[in-house]
């Protein structure tokens, strides 16, 4: 069994009870489908995971943080949360070096540092649809964004980081392709508009029947914009600290 099979096993066994998933890639993989600028500066086989947030992470992970922690009033409640799980899995590997991307990480240009779409899609986690994805696309010279789509979760979940294992090379590592779950023309078109158009009502989550969706009270919490989340918490009865 390769070292990457192991350590695969075990950050499933780490994270996978708290609502997360991870899955594998090379970072070839993920270089060789982006321009130069935006590549992960490792040996090609190096070994990286992608690690998402599934709708069960709020009950899981999120409640029992609050619950337990303090919160830093000038840092994102969910990012904190994320972070201390990522900390705990790292605690799993100590022979190892871990270079940990979060989804909110940017270089000084403000170019993000991980493009967590194409790992997501490289990985075999989500697949990636794209302007690219719709043959005779009717936009014109409108810019389109793309969007990963799970495909048990639609578009209910989240992905938060990239574990860089630099220590390990992946040679045998075999490569899953994602799920296309949006095949028809009609149907990618009408899930890049909706997440073009009208992203904040959330329809394109449902491009297709999710076997998880946010709850009520998740849906609130990430509708809610982000400089009011606090005060949100606060009123479920999660203090908050000064300034």
């Amino acid at each position: 069994m390769g070292a990457h099979v192991e350590i695969l096993e075990k950050l499933r066994g780490a994270l996978e009870p708290q609502g997360f998933e991870v899955h594998p890639f090379q970072v070839s993989w993920y270089n060789g489908v982006l321009e130069s600028v935006f590549h992960l500066s490792y040996p090609p086989d190096t070994l990286a995971f992608v690690v998402l947030s599934s709708p069960s992470m709020f009950e899981k992970s999120f409640k029992p943080f609050l619950a337990q922690r303090k919160l830093q009033s000038l840092r994102d409640p969910i990012d904190q949360c994320v972070a201390h799980h990522m900390r705990l899995a790292q605690e799993k590997f100590p022979l190892h070096k871990i270079d940990v991307i979060y989804d909110y990480e940017l270089h000084p240009n403000r170019r993000p540092k991980v493009l967590m779409q194409t790992a997501a899609h490289v990985s075999g986690a989500a697949y990636y649809y794209q302007r690219s994805d719709v043959e005779e696309d009717p936009w014109g010279k409108q810019k389109m964004f793309g969007v990963c789509i799970h495909p048990r979760f639609g578009g209910w979940f989240a992905i938060r980081a990239v574990l860089v294992f630099t220590d390990v090379q992946a040679t045998h590592l075999a490569k899953t392709l994602p799920i296309d779950c949006v095949p028809g023309r009609e149907e990618r078109i009408k899930l890049l508009e909706n997440f073009n158009y009208n992203w904040r009502d959330g329809k394109y989550r449902d491009v297709l029947a999710a076997e998880e969706r946010y709850s009520a009270e998740q849906t609130l919490y990430f509708a809610t914009p982000p400089a009011e989340r606090l005060k949100l918490l606060e009123m479920w009865g999660h203090p908050i600290p000064p300034c």
